[in-house]
Order: C-alpha cells, then structure tokens, then sequence
C-alpha cells in the first residue's frame, strides 16, 4: 500500500511554497485519489484539499491528409497520433462545425457515443461535428483515457515540479494496487502511459484524472502551479466554480469559457 503525506506545516520559507502557496495537513491513502463522485461539485472533491480544479479539455487530433477519415475510414492508432498528429483546439473544431461553446461541443461528443440520456442528446450538434470531421484531417478525441497528444504535458508538469516519480492510482485500486512510476521511463516510452485513473505528485500537491466516457481530464492543485503550467504549456480548458459538477456540459448551458485564447470562442 503506497501512501502519500502532506506536511503539515505551511514551508513558507520555500520559494515553491510561495509561488504554489501549498499547505494542507492530511496523511490518506493512495487509494483514495480516484476519480471524484460525479454529483457533487468537483471542488468539493478530496476533502475540499485543493484550491482549483482545471477542467482540461482534450484535444482534436489533426492528421495528415493519409490519416484524415477520407482516406482510411479508420481511426488513427496511438503511435501514429504521437508521431504524426498535433493538437487541434476546441476553439477550431467549434468554428469549423458551427459550435457555439465548449459546453455544445462536449454535449456533442457524448451524444456521438452515447454517453448521456435521451433527454440531453444534441443530434443536430453531433451531426454537424461529424459533417467537419468528416470533411477536414481531424478526428475527435477518445473518451475516457489520457490522451496521447496531452501525456507529454502531463509528464512535463510532474518534471517542472521537480518529481522524478509518480504515483499512478488505477480507476480500480483495490483489485489494481496504485505503483510509483518513473516520469523519465513514461517520457521515453520504457513503460507504458496509463489508460484512466489518477497521476499523483509522491506528495500529493497536484494531480490529474480521468474517467470513462470523458473527454476532459481534471488537473487539482494550487491555482499558481495550475496557471503555470496550463500557461507554460498552452492548454485549453476552464477553471471548475463552485458548483461545476462532471456534468459540466448540463450547468447553466453556455456559461463553461475557456481560459487559454478565450476569442476563439467569442469569435463564433
């Protein structure tokens, strides 16, 4: 059984401690950084420990022309994303399809799958991002794992912070135990990147998870840390309210902007 411990006391002597302003006195079990309870508000998540939670959104993935759906009618695999695809935000996506928000585009995506009742489906929606995806070298992303094209971003955020290991907390920790994980073993593609769970700091400062059916990856931790590297990394998403819930998509409808070049949004 791994488990972290955060220290109590405030280090404000540190110069991290003073950019990441980190303070909180709790020991818990790895174990218990699963995905958070999806009806209540994703801050109020872990004991309400962390000072934000960044709602990451997953990127497209542009693709050559012999990749596009024209040519192969067949999803990219994970070593062709990583080796010939790059990230096309939202933002684009929305504009080529007619999208007004992030909001419509997740509600889009989860009707495409399926993974939301009858009564929240947006066929028009999904009909019109499948007509540009169809038309343009850009897949959707896929649900519920760490996306390829966000798991260097991922890594750089644990290596930036100084860790040399994490700690990866599987979606099912009591039959798959949580492990420590080199970061410079998954960067150089030694062991294989997890498909959903958590990626904890060793001492639990920040995290991301992810969970089925989602096309957005929670990121937890003090607001600096959060700001520096969705800044230094240029990702896009939005900060959790207090009252954003995994059903983001269905809360006051429209209201989700984005952080990272917000006029593309504006723009539609």
């Amino acid at each position: 059984m791994i488990c972290i411990v955060w220290q109590k006391r405030t280090l404000r002597r540190s110069s991290q401690a003073r950019r990441w302003g980190f303070c909180y006195a709790l020991a818990v079990h790895a174990e218990q950084f699963v995905y958070p309870a999806l009806n209540a508000p994703l801050i109020e998540a872990y004991d309400q420990a962390y000072e934000s939670a960044y709602i990451l959104l997953h990127p497209f993935v542009r693709v050559p022309e012999a990749l596009a759906w024209k040519a192969t009618r067949q999803y990219p695999d994970d070593a062709q994303i990583l080796s010939q695809g790059r990230k096309c935000r939202w933002a684009e996506a929305a504009r080529g399809a007619g999208i007004r928000n992030c909001a419509q585009m997740s509600q889009a995506l989860l009707t495409s799958i399926g993974a939301i009742d009858e009564c929240l489906r947006d066929y028009e929606s999904r009909d019109a991002l499948q007509r540009y995806l169809q038309a343009e070298p850009v897949w959707m992303p896929t649900e519920g794992r760490f996306e390829p094209l966000l798991q260097a971003d991922l890594l750089d955020a644990f290596e930036s912070a100084g860790y040399e290991e994490l700690v990866f907390v599987p979606e099912f920790p009591a039959t798959d135990p949580p492990r420590r994980i080199s970061v410079n073993a998954l960067k150089n593609r030694e062991t294989e990147f997890p498909t959903r769970g958590s990626l904890v700091a060793p001492d639990a400062r920040f995290l991301f998870t992810v969970d089925w059916d989602s096309f957005f990856t929670l990121f937890y931790g003090p607001r600096l840390l959060v700001d520096e590297v969705v800044k230094a990394r240029g990702l896009e998403g939005f900060y959790a309210e207090k009252e954003t819930e995994h059903f983001w998509f269905n809360w006051k409808m429209g209201c989700a902007t984005v952080t990272v070049a917000p006029e593309g949004w504006t723009a539609l």
